[in-house]
């Protein structure tokens, strides 16, 4: 049988050499990438990547988007607009060209990608403001491809909760913080999503440190709404008309 084949984006250190790492162990074949491989916001480089991973390996079974940086923590006023708007194309166009780039070589109920995100997706904070609005978004296009009958492939958000890395201790946020996620629960959730254990949460977030495998796989059982872990409308009540 082929070794299956991994790309991982921003795996150079931090979470996403953990989660190399542990794959790698786990008998994957990994693509590291990093800012000198393929820049993952260059759609030549992407592409170029992607092509040659298949052109050497043959086939491609796991898509890690990782790669990812956060804005200065100050409000929308202070912030700088370069740094803004680059912050928004390294968590959004990033995934978005990796994603269009491995999505044809994916086997359908297969493959399997997994966005790297985090619960500033949902919440309303005036400080980061291009990582919250980035996340959000990332958000929404895992919902868009994982989701409904006519889902593209099997994409799952994993937010990897607060591991302690290089950007996590720089982050006034985390100042003075003592307990931090460990990154085998990261690294056990992403290993039981790319081995098919976790596929009805395909378009959903998971959270490391917070859920399991085992308690993911009894919430799936017990049913999921639509609605249920994504990205959307909350209506009013049942005479909404947008609800």
């Amino acid at each position: 049988m082929n070794q299956p084949v991994a790309i991982v984006t921003g795996a150079s250190r931090g979470i996403g050499a953990h989660l190399a790492d542990a794959l790698q162990d786990n008998g994957y074949a990994v693509e590291r990438g990093s800012r000198s491989t393929a820049p993952v916001t260059d759609r030549a480089a992407v592409e170029a990547w992607v092509a040659d991973v298949v052109a050497r390996r043959g086939r491609i079974d796991l898509l890690v988007n990782n790669a990812g940086v956060i804005d200065a923590e100050v409000t929308l006023v202070d912030s700088d607009p370069d740094e803004w708007w680059e912050t928004v194309e390294t968590n959004v166009r990033g995934p978005y060209l990796m994603t269009r780039a491995v999505l044809p070589h994916l086997e359908r109920g297969v493959g399997r990608i997994v966005n790297i995100n985090s619960g500033a997706a949902y919440k309303n904070a005036d400080n980061a403001t291009a990582y919250n609005l980035s996340k959000g978004a990332l958000a929404r296009l895992t919902s868009q491809l994982g989701l409904g009958e006519g889902r593209t492939a099997l994409v799952f958000d994993l937010a990897p909760g607060v591991v302690r890395t290089d950007m996590t201790e720089s982050m006034v946020m985390h100042r003075g913080r003592t307990e931090w996620t460990s990154p085998n629960e990261v690294t056990e959730l992403l290993l039981a999503i790319a081995g098919g254990e976790l596929d009805a949460w395909s378009g959903r977030m998971v959270r490391a440190g917070t859920d399991t495998v085992e308690s993911l796989q009894a919430q799936a059982a017990a049913g999921l709404g639509e609605g249920d872990r994504t990205l959307g409308l909350i209506a009013w009540g049942d005479d909404d008309p947008l609800g």
